[in-house]
């Protein structure tokens, strides 16, 4: 098994040695984020699902997201489902930094000498607590995939956001509102025809 040290410090062998195993081409391949739900709502949770689409061969990857630490608050990660369907992985969700808004260096890799998975999936789940009100930045850095051959493959990376607003009532909070509204106004539209009987009277 892989051990995370392992991984990292021999990406760059690995790289090498895709050099002469030969490049798979992956151009059409992008690498996204999606939130849910969306807008979060202060003091509730949200995830944001790291997706990949259009990708040939994915044999292990890796990548940093930032995000606005006054906006939100890092709970827990998951692996995603795409590359364990091609097989026994070995995980790691990276170091979270709350204070800098950083979860820097997440990555997997499928084991043993088994080729790569290509589609669409969802690579890795990030939880986080709702904690202030704005729209946070979304940001990759650090990203590398890595196909069967241990060669580097292309992708687009596309950032994205994450826009979070103070809590919404319950629809039946506003049709309290409404019904309350309503009956206002026809208190009101009673006291005036009231008055203006009275007036006529005189």
């Amino acid at each position: 098994m892989l051990r995370p040290q392992y991984w990292k410090k021999t990406l760059g062998a690995a790289l090498l040695l895709g050099a002469f195993a030969g490049q798979a081409f992956a151009a059409g391949s992008v690498l996204s984020v999606q939130s849910s739900p969306t807008p979060g709502v202060l003091g509730s949770n949200v995830s944001v699902d790291v997706l990949i689409s259009g990708i040939s061969d994915l044999y292990g990857y890796q990548f940093s997201l930032s995000f606005d630490p006054a906006l939100l608050h890092f709970s827990s990660a998951s692996e995603g489902t795409f590359l364990s369907s091609g097989g026994t992985t070995y995980w790691d969700g990276g170091g979270v930094d709350n204070s800098l808004g950083q979860i820097s260096f997440t990555f997997n890799s499928l084991i043993g000498a088994i080729p790569g998975v290509s589609g669409d999936g969802v690579l890795a789940r990030f939880n986080f607590q709702v904690t202030g009100v704005g729209t946070s930045a979304l940001n990759f850095s650090d990203v590398l995939l890595l196909n069967s051959q241990l060669a580097e493959l292309p992708v687009q990376i596309t950032n994205g956001s994450l826009s979070t607003v103070n809590a919404v009532p319950e629809p039946s909070t506003w049709l309290m509102l409404g019904a309350g509204l309503a009956g206002l106004g026809f208190v009101r539209a009673r006291a005036g025809g009231k008055s203006q009987a009275e007036a006529t009277s005189v």
